[in-house]
């Protein structure tokens, strides 16, 4: 694509992908534990969550949580600790099987029957950008109404999926310069 940055932040240019302040946005929208999984409480409210049904424990396994079911059944009743390593993949099988349960729900709610969802563009920050190399780049708005591929891509954890969606499918219904919002400070929408 030619609108596409090839040396983001080359002058100065600070902002993220509007991919992933969209994956962070969803992710917000998605809820779930806030304590952190270091917590003994956290710890335990994501093993309940991973572990209540056979069905959830499926989808813990194939999230990456492989552990035996005397392990889980010692960190359940407190009688080890998991590792650090075994933390982290906890924590990251906990948000993948979260994202997959929530994923039809807020897809329902971000395309409200075809009417779509305002999404705010806040755009790159040039504050380091020597004045003569700065570009006019104002606040964006734009309804997306097509939330399909984004929500399937951010659910299965498609990173790469989910940049392509972004920039071909929404961002060019900005116009012609829809290649300066592809990077961005942050991405505002509610469901």
């Amino acid at each position: 694509m030619p609108e596409r940055n090839v040396d983001f932040g080359r002058f100065g240019a600070r902002g993220i992908k509007g991919s992933d302040a969209v994956a962070r946005k969803l992710d917000e929208l998605a809820g779930g534990i806030a304590t952190p999984v270091t917590a003994k409480r956290g710890l335990m409210a994501r093993l309940h969550y991973l572990t209540k049904t056979d069905h959830s424990r499926t989808a813990a396994r194939e999230a990456g949580l492989t552990v035996t079911d005397r392990t889980l059944k010692a960190w359940l009743e407190g009688k080890r600790r998991p590792s650090k390593g075994s933390l982290e993949r906890i924590d990251a099988a906990y948000r993948a099987v979260r994202r997959r349960n929530v994923a039809r729900h807020l897809l329902g709610r971000l395309n409200r029957d075809g009417r779509g969802t305002r999404v705010e563009i806040h755009p790159l920050n040039q504050s380091q950008v020597a004045r003569p190399l700065q570009r006019v780049v104002e606040y964006r708005t734009v309804n997306v109404r097509r939330w399909d591929r984004i929500v399937g891509a951010w659910a299965a954890g498609d990173h790469q999926g989910l940049d392509e969606t972004w920039t071909t499918d929404v961002l060019p219904d900005l116009g012609s310069q829809w290649g300066a919002y592809e990077y961005c400070t942050s991405v505002g929408f509610a469901a």
